[in-house]
C-alpha cells in the first residue's frame, strides 16, 4: 500500500511539475512515534505517523490488528492528508496502530491497551496537534477510553482529542454510518455524471463490517441498486434477486443473518469476480493486485477501503477501460463527519443527524464534482485527478 501511495504521488507530482524537494516534502511523514505497551505481561508494538499539518491538524484512524505494521501505518497516514485535503476541509494526516488481535480479549485488557497507548503518546496528541479516530478493529468504547485517559493526564476538558466517541461522550450524530454513506453520494455523483440510472446496476461487495454495512443499506434503500454478491473473509454468499437489508442490524454476525436469503454461496474470493456494474472493495488493502486484476468483471470498482487496488492493478484496470473510484475521495465520509465532530466539541454544540447528512451531502458533491471535471478535463483517471487536486492544495499549504 506505501509504494503505490508514492508511485501514484510521483506519478501525479511529475506531471504537475513539482521539482524532487518539493515531491520529497510531500513524501515524507513530518513525525514517527514508535512505542510499547504492556498489559498483563503482553508487550504490543503501537505507532503513530503524523504525514503533514500544512493545513491543519494531524487526523486519522489507530487500528487493532495482528498484522499491522509501520509502512502500513505510514501509507494510511499519507493517504489521510491527501484525502483531508481532496475533500478540503482543514485538516492533516496522521495514522495510528497497535499490533494486537483483539478478537477474543477481555475488555479490562482491551481497556487497558486503549489507556496504554494515550500514555505512550499523549504529549503528540491534542485538539490542535493530532485527532485521532477509530479504525479497524477499534470502537467508540475504546475512544471513549482513550478520550478519558487523556483528560486525566492533560486536564482537556472539550473532548476534541479524539473522534469517534459514543454520542453520550461528545461524539456526532451519524458518524457510524458516514463512510458507507459518504461511499453512496460518491458512487451517485459518479453515475449521474455517467447519465446511468442506479436502479439499473447490480453491485458486488467485498468486506461487510460496519462500513460494507451501511454503504449495502445505504445504498439499496436510497439509490435502488441491487448488491447481488457479499463476503467476508470467509465467503461469499450470492443472491440474484437481490439482498433486502432494510431489517438488519449491524453486529460481527450480520453475514450470518443473510444466509437466509442467499441462493449460493462461493469462497470469499468469489465476489472479485462477481459478474456485476460495480465492484466495491470494503475490506482491506490490496484485494485486487496484478495477480487477480484479470478476473475483474465489474465496469466501475469503488474503493471503498483504504489501497484496496495496488497501483499496478489500477494502471491495468484503467487500460481496460474499466473506472476505479479512487478511496480518497470515496471514503472520506468518516474522516468528514470526524471533522464535524471536533467542531462541534471546540464550539460546545450538538447537531442533529439531518445536518450532519446534508453538510457531509454538500461536501462530498462538490469534491466528487470537482474530481469528474479534472479528469474529463486532463484526460486521466479518477484516482491520478483525486490525487493531483490534494497535492496541489497541499503544496500551496
Amino acid at each position: 500500500m506505501l509504494e503505490s501511495a508514492h508511485a501514484m504521488i510521483s506519478m501525479s507530482a511529475k506531471r504537475l511539475g513539482l521539482n524532487e524537494d518539493e515531491l520529497k516534502k510531500l513524501i515524507e511523514p513530518d513525525h514517527q512515534h514508535i512505542g510499547e505497551i504492556e498489559v498483563d505481561n503482553n508487550k504490543y508494538s503501537a505507532y503513530r505517523v503524523q504525514h503533514n499539518n500544512s493545513r491543519g491538524p494531524y487526523k486519522g484512524g489507530i487500528r487493532f490488528h495482528h498484522e499491522v505494521d509501520f509502512p502500513e501505518v505510514q501509507a494510511l497516514a499519507t493517504l489521510m492528508s491527501l484525502k483531508t485535503a481532496v475533500v478540503d476541509i482543514p485538516m492533516g494526516g496522521g495514522k495510528g496502530g497497535v499490533v494486537i488481535d483483539p478478537k477474543n480479549l477481555d475488555p479490562k485488557h482491551l481497556e487497558a491497551v486503549a489507556r496504554g497507548y494515550v500514555r505512550q503518546f499523549h504529549e503528540h496528541i491534542g485538539p490542535d496537534k493530532d485527532v485521532p479516530a477509530p479504525d479497524v478493529n477499534t470502537d467508540a468504547q475504546i475512544i471513549d477510553w482513550m478520550t478519558d485517559e487523556y483528560s486525566k493526564i492533560t486536564g482537556d476538558k472539550t473532548g476534541a482529542s479524539f473522534t469517534g466517541k459514543s454520542i453520550v461522550n461528545g461524539g456526532s450524530a451519524g458518524r457510524e454510518e458516514a463512510t458507507g454513506r459518504g461511499g453512496m453520494i460518491v458512487l451517485r455523483e459518479i453515475l449521474l455524471a455517467k447519465k446511468l440510472d442506479p436502479k439499473n446496476l447490480i453491485l458486488a461487495l467485498q468486506g461487510f463490517g460496519n462500513v460494507g454495512y451501511f454503504f449495502a443499506k445505504i445504498a439499496t434503500e436510497e439509490l435502488g441498486v441491487k448488491v447481488v454478491a457479499v463476503s467476508n473473509s470467509k465467503k461469499t454468499l450470492f443472491c440474484s434477486q437481490g439482498f433486502n437489508f432494510t431489517k438488519l442490524e449491524f453486529s460481527r454476525e450480520v453475514l450470518e443473518e443473510l444466509s437466509a436469503q442467499a441462493d449460493k454461496e462461493g469462497g470469499s474470493q468469489e465476489v472479485i469476480k462477481s459478474k456485476v456494474d460495480v465492484l466495491v472493495c470494503a475490506a482491506l488493502a490490496d484485494a485486487i493486485v496484478t495477480e487477480n486484476v484479470s478476473t475483474v468483471n465489474a465496469k466501475f470498482i469503488l474503493e471503498l477501503a483504504n489501497g484496496p487496488v495496488s497501483h499496478d492493478a489500477h494502471q491495468m484496470l484503467i487500460k481496460s477501460g474499466q473506472i476505479v473510484i479512487p478511496d480518497i475521495l470515496a471514503n472520506a465520509g468518516g474522516v468528514i463527519v470526524s471533522y464535524y465532530e471536533w467542531l462541534q466539541n471546540i464550539d460546545s454544540e450538538k447537531w442533529p443527524i439531518q445536518k450532519v447528512r446534508s453538510m457531509l451531502d454538500k461536501t462530498l458533491t462538490k469534491a466528487t464534482n470537482n474530481m469528474v471535471i479534472y479528469s474529463q478535463k486532463n484526460e486521466i483517471s479518477y484516482k491520478q485527478a483525486s490525487f493531483e487536486i490534494a497535492l496541489s492544495r497541499l503544496k500551496d499549504a
